[in-house]
């Protein structure tokens, strides 16, 4: 596989990431203790005539979900979503970094241990402990959980002021 570059590019905004959920007022609420997201919209939508493009993105077997969109602090939507037909189904394993698709959100918290109380508080999970990584530098992260099982990590900063300027990193790979 060919890939085509144009080096004078500029890097896109990311704008939002959708995001399955069995219950989305749950959700709402959850993201909103633990991150304080805001909702700043919400709706049912259906497969209509009117609205042909609902059943091209989603196939023929969506007939109805709801959708709330919640905004970030740096204005990054997560975008929620509870099929109803067809419902959610729980998977089988939460963690399923081998296989293709994303296996985990990432947020900025500068107090992770603080963040993980909160996941643990509003009934999620931390899967792994604080971790200090890259030696010699103050970087944090931790790996949790949301209460459906959706993976998150926490770092300490963001992550351009991670891995920008890494010692001996040229835009190749190590």
């Amino acid at each position: 596989m060919t890939i085509h570059t144009n080096e004078a590019l500029v890097p896109r905004a990311f704008n939002h990431i959708g995001l399955t959920v069995p219950d989305i007022d749950r959700a709402i609420a959850w993201y909103g203790a633990v991150f304080g997201f805001q909702l700043i919209y919400r709706r049912t939508i259906e497969r209509r005539p009117e609205v042909p493009e609902v059943g091209e993105i989603f196939g023929q077997r969506f007939e109805k979900a709801y959708q709330a969109h919640l905004v970030t602090a740096n204005g990054v939507g997560l975008e929620l979503f509870q099929f109803i037909v067809p419902a959610v189904e729980a998977r089988d394993e939460t963690f399923t970094y081998w296989r293709p698709g994303v296996f985990h959100l990432c947020f900025t918290d500068p107090d992770l241990e603080g963040l993980a109380g909160r996941i643990v508080a509003n009934g999620g999970k931390q899967r792994t402990k604080v971790w200090t990584f890259l030696p010699g530098r103050p970087y944090q992260l931790v790996y949790c959980e949301d209460c459906f099982g959706n993976v998150i990590e926490g770092f300490s900063h963001s992550y351009a002021e991670v891995f920008s300027n890494m010692p001996g990193w040229h835009g190749a790979e190590q």
